[in-house]
């Protein structure tokens, strides 16, 4: 299975949602995972239907603010648990794989006074431990390297420890998340990722995490591709499009 996961920073511009559609046809996902839609959910829909992707879960923003949009295509089965304005838990079943497995896309809030909620929010969902369990998407956290408050790296690292989540690594550049202008020194940091429990990590040995190009948000899409067969590297040769 090839899934793209993506803070897309808003989609209500027109040209965000061309360039959106280029992506998805150069890479060909078979699910997505988009976060900070920052537009309603019938708008969503629509959007997302116009990129291939009739199945879906569309949770709108609350007000310029948020947004989720998990989507897939018909080869394999998705059954919802549970959604809230920051995660969406489904199960997956592919007729490939013998096991059905959890997945969580999750967007750790982006302010210091809410990151415990998002931590304690991984904690519960934890105490289901019956699936093999990925979960990605923005954290808004790294776990260390950068000039952050090491409190609340530490803390991140934690709730990833009791969670028995690790991470997946990932391919080419290290960071996902960059702001700067001409007058500030850019700030990179990865902010987004994908970790998984011991078991999903059995189940899919030859997991590859790359993280992609882009030009509609200051957060990079990053590719999961849970078969390898060398996907990175028969990938079709960059080209520029005219807008």
């Amino acid at each position: 299975m090839k899934i793209v996961c993506w803070n897309v920073r808003g989609l209500g511009n027109p040209r965000a949602v061309r360039r959106l559609r280029f992506l998805l046809k150069q890479h060909n996902p078979d699910m997505v995972f988009f976060m900070e839609t920052k537009i309603e959910d019938k708008r969503m829909e629509g959007i997302r239907r116009r990129c291939g992707f009739v199945n879906g879960i569309d949770v709108g923003a609350e007000g310029s603010h948020g947004g989720l949009c998990p989507a897939w295509r018909g080869e394999f089965t998705v059954s919802l648990k549970i959604f809230l304005k920051n995660h969406i838990d489904v199960l997956i079943e592919e007729c490939s794989v013998n096991e059905v497995w959890r997945f969580t896309g999750f967007y750790g809030s982006p302010y210091a006074s809410d990151q415990n909620a998002s931590w304690n929010l991984l904690r519960t969902l934890e105490q289901e431990q019956r699936y093999p369990w990925m979960v990605s998407g923005d954290f808004n956290e790294i776990m260390g390297g950068q000039p952050r408050e090491e409190r609340k790296m530490a803390a991140f690292r934690e709730v990833l420890d009791e969670c028995q989540l690790l991470d997946m690594g990932f391919q080419g550049t290290w960071f996902t998340w960059e702001r700067g202008n001409l007058s500030e020194t850019n700030i990179r940091e990865r902010l987004d990722r994908g970790v998984a429990n011991e078991n999903w990590m059995h189940l899919f040995p030859k997991v590859t995490v790359c993280h992609l190009t882009h030009s509609i948000s200051d957060h990079c899409p990053f590719f999961i591709h849970t078969d390898n067969e060398e996907q990175f590297r028969r990938s079709p040769r960059f080209k520029f499009e005219a807008w």
